[in-house]
């Protein structure tokens, strides 16, 4: 079971560019429909808390993925997993590839590769949307925790943490 998760993310991370974010559609095609070790809303559950976690996103919904699956020894293996791949991709280049970055061809590729790194993420918005749920109360929040942030250029730890009351509040009243 642990080489399987170890697996199951060295390929996501192997094959995903653009980050976690970009990551979030790969993760839930095999945690939550090939390999069924968590369930749609136990993924987006998971997604939410490693959002608001200091670190990368990809790591740490790994490191949630993981331990959710096989404690301990999971959250270690598919941790590993996830960070191996890019570790051995930064180190080949820094040994053999001095300009790597100023070469046309990789400038090519990557000019190809942003454009579905930006529908990934599209992607993720849209799934993360539907599984919120779209009512007046969830689009206000949203509307408002942009605003906080493109507007007033407040950092996105207190907009949560101000989303988050919102929703105490909010959501209590209702129930």
């Amino acid at each position: 079971m642990l080489f399987e998760i170890f697996i199951v993310f060295f390929k996501i991370g192997a094959f995903t560019i653009g980050g976690g974010y970009a990551m979030i559609p790969i993760i839930q095609k095999e945690v939550v429909e090939n390999k069924k070790w968590l369930q749609e809303d136990e993924f987006m559950d998971s997604i939410a808390v490693t959002n608001s976690l200091p670190g990368p996103l990809a790591i740490n919904s790994a490191t949630f993925v993981g331990y959710k699956t096989a404690g301990i020894p999971g959250a270690v293996s598919a941790a590993l997993g996830a960070v191996l791949p890019s570790f051995l991709i930064i180190l080949v280049i820094a040994m053999f590839f001095s300009n790597f970055g100023e070469n046309a061809i990789v400038e090519q590729i990557f000019a190809g590769v942003r454009p579905a790194v930006v529908a990934l993420i599209l992607y993720a918005l849209v799934k993360l949307t539907k599984s919120v749920g779209i009512n007046k109360i969830n689009i206000a929040i949203a509307i408002g925790a942009l605003a906080l942030i493109l507007l007033l250029n407040m950092h996105p730890i207190p907009v949560i943490i101000i989303a988050g009351i919102a929703g105490l509040l909010i959501f209590n009243r209702k129930e």
